[in-house]
């Protein structure tokens, strides 16, 4: 129950409405595995450091390497495998 509470509130921290501006000292991305439909997040710029982060670093550079579809950094995984990530580093 627990794990629960603390993913629907990584998500909803995580989460933010789709527009142009980032906010100082976060880094927006694009999640999903659809190459469609990919939901935009922001997450904190601290997260870089972080070697789970950094697991999914690599996998997007290894489908897309430098050339991104979406413009901006693309993270193509499950949106709840991204998710589940972040929360455990949003209680750090």
């Amino acid at each position: 129950m627990a794990l629960m509470r603390g993913f629907l509130g990584a998500k909803k921290i995580l989460s933010r409405s789709v527009t142009a501006t980032t906010p100082k000292g976060f880094l927006a991305v694009y999640v999903g595995e659809d190459q469609v439909q990919k939901k935009r997040y922001m997450v904190p710029l601290s997260y870089l450091n972080q070697p789970s982060f950094q697991a999914l670093l690599s996998k997007s550079e290894e489908v897309f390497g430098f050339d991104h579809p979406m413009g901006g950094l693309t993270i193509p995984c499950p949106e709840d495998a991204f998710i589940s990530v972040t929360s455990v580093l949003q209680g750090r």
